[in-house]
């Protein structure tokens, strides 16, 4: 990640000549990696210790180092910092002097949150550098969780229904709100606070959505929305406006779609949102999706692929030409599996190049081109200039019409690895859908290596999982027998603390390999339809998402209900 070379302690203790190019580059590895912070890396390789490091920010910050004694933070002392605000920048008072407060941050060298700080602490700050392992300790000791209370309270404040009845009032006021909404301290508050509710709920999307009568937010996690309490209904304008001068979209423009981007501090991660706009009857609503770089690790060995799935995968990457194509509908996971195949053959001997719309993740040592269709950039026009780049592996986002996937088709003709994604339901149905396209059937049969089609299904809670007999009923919508599954076990999330009483935790893919063998190329070439192409590979091995869905069934790791809802 080009970000990690350029992490401002690492630039620090290179600047001081600490580390030679060799130790550099590894700890950029290493950190791009683990996602592990500079700091901890560098003990860890014995290459600093931690007194020193701390010395090393507390120079270049021109302040000192203090050890954190729990003794002194007393309850008045405590106080000056709010909880929510403690938990999301992740610092804890040090000591109050008249109207300046001496304040420890685990990432004292991000200058931004010392400004939005400004919002809720009313002193003077004062910064100083302490261990972040005993500031992390000291939040979870003096600061507990408890963001819900938070968002309750501000709520409250905002005046709830009352405000509502008001709506003369309100009507007047909205365009004052609206244009305070850059520095209004309570509405500041109150974003950062939804932000850091769905970081700390893992969720990967937040719905912002005014109605006619309310303004919903609505969280995705593992894949289904959950509602929190809703604001009062004036507040739709301002939280907009925030997001909007937060993702440096125009604030006037209501008429039109817009997306931006977000990059927040949050609990000491670095969090970017990827921030969509959309006019409706009743206001803007905006979607958020989270992209939260420490909680997705682009390895293809984590994605779960089965064993012979991930055999080819890797047979098929390593390929000096062709298409490899993966499926699937929005927000299965497809981006993420291409990701971490680039990661796998991002050699120095490789050029990769992709185009996306828009880029997900930066990664170190790949070109990634944004299309921006505004000024004319679109998927052929970049797959064009690529071919003059002399590129190895090329990634397209998306094959979305005839002229790109001729595009895609050229480039695998002429030597290069083409990686892509298409949405289709099955793997099968990709081959059918570049025929309706437009595609000659010889083209995609001399040039199609594999289609890996997949889907998130949620994993059963491991702390709350009950063993049960599946019903007659259950088994028959599965095509099964009970002769079929024998002593087999099937489990169920009853619900607990853990996972928020859903019964789930965290997503697994499942998926279905076809592999463009010649029997699957001779029906390609007579245009032969989805089920005589997926019926022959079955013939021929292929495991269908169905079967891989049972697998996870048996090996206790998701439910008959998560299969069937997604195959």
């Amino acid at each position: 990640m080009p970000e990690v070379a350029s992490d401002p302690l690492l630039a620090l203790i290179r600047e001081r000549g600490l580390l030679d190019d060799l130790q550099f580059e590894e700890v950029v590895q290493e950190v791009s990696r683990s996602a592990k912070p500079v700091l901890q890396v560098v003990q860890d390789y014995g290459l600093l210790d931690l007194d020193s490091a701390l010395q090393i920010i507390a120079d270049h910050l021109g302040t000192m180092v203090v050890a954190l004694d729990e003794t002194q933070l007393t309850p008045d002392l405590l106080a000056a910092v709010p909880a929510e605000s403690a938990r999301m920048y992740q610092c804890v008072p040090v000591a109050l002097y008249g109207d300046t407060l001496q304040l420890a941050l685990a990432d004292p060298l991000n200058p931004a949150v010392i400004d939005e700080l400004g919002f809720s602490v009313k002193y003077q700050i004062q910064l100083v550098v302490a261990n972040p392992a005993d500031i992390v300790k000291a939040i979870e000791k003096f600061y507990p969780a408890q963001a819900a209370g938070g968002y309750a309270d501000l709520i409250a404040q905002f005046g709830g229904d009352e405000a509502a009845n008001a709506a003369e009032e309100v009507k007047a006021g909205l365009q004052k709100l609206e244009d305070d909404a850059v520095n209004d301290a309570p509405i500041v508050k109150f974003v950062n606070l939804v932000l850091m509710q769905a970081v700390q709920d893992r969720a990967s999307d937040i719905h912002f959505e005014p109605f006619e009568d309310e303004f919903k937010i609505r969280y995705r996690v593992d894949g289904a929305l959950y509602e929190m309490t809703p604001p009062p209904k004036h507040l739709a304008g301002p939280v907009t406006s925030r997001l909007k001068v937060m993702s440096n979209l125009n604030i006037s423009e209501k008429r039109l779609p817009q997306d931006g981007r977000i990059s927040v501090n949050i609990a000491g991660k670095q969090i970017d949102l990827r921030v969509s706009t959309l006019p409706t009857a009743f206001g803007e609503s905006v979607v958020l999706r989270v992209l939260d770089r420490g909680s997705i690790s682009l390895e293809l060995e984590t994605l779960g692929l089965p064993k012979q799935v991930f055999g080819y995968v890797i047979e098929a990457i390593n390929q000096p030409n062709g298409i490899f194509v993966v499926t699937g509908p929005t927000g299965c996971g497809k981006t993420t599996t291409l990701y971490s195949a680039l990661r796998r053959v991002n050699v120095i001997d490789t050029k990769l190049l992709t185009v996306e719309d828009p880029v997900e993740f930066d990664i170190e040592g790949i070109m990634q081109v944004q299309v921006n269709e505004g000024v004319g950039m679109t998927f052929m026009k970049a797959l064009r200039a690529f071919l003059r780049q002399d590129p190895d592996i090329i990634m397209l986002g998306e094959m979305r019409d005839l002229e790109t996937a001729q595009i895609a088709i050229q480039a695998s003709l002429t030597g290069h690895l083409v990686l892509s994604t298409l949405h289709t339901n099955d793997s099968s149905g990709a081959v059918t859908r570049l025929v309706d396209m437009g595609v000659e059937p010889f083209l995609i049969s001399s040039t199609l290596l594999a289609v890996l089609a997949q889907r998130l299904v949620r994993r059963v809670c491991s702390k709350c999982k009950t063993p049960f007999e599946p019903s007659e009923n259950q088994l028959q919508t599965m095509g099964l027998s009970p002769h079929d599954i024998g002593d087999k076990m099937f489990y169920y999330g009853r619900g607990c603390q853990t996972c928020n009483d859903t019964g789930y935790k965290g997503r697994k893919g499942i998926f279905e390999l076809l592999v463009i063998n010649d029997a699957i190329r001779t029906l390609i070439n007579e245009r032969a339809p989805t089920v005589v192409i997926r019926q022959k590979a079955v013939e021929l091995g292929m495991v269908t998402l169905r079967e891989d869905g049972l697998r996870s069934i048996y090996n206790a790791e998701t439910t008959v209900e998560e299969v069937l809802k997604y195959t």
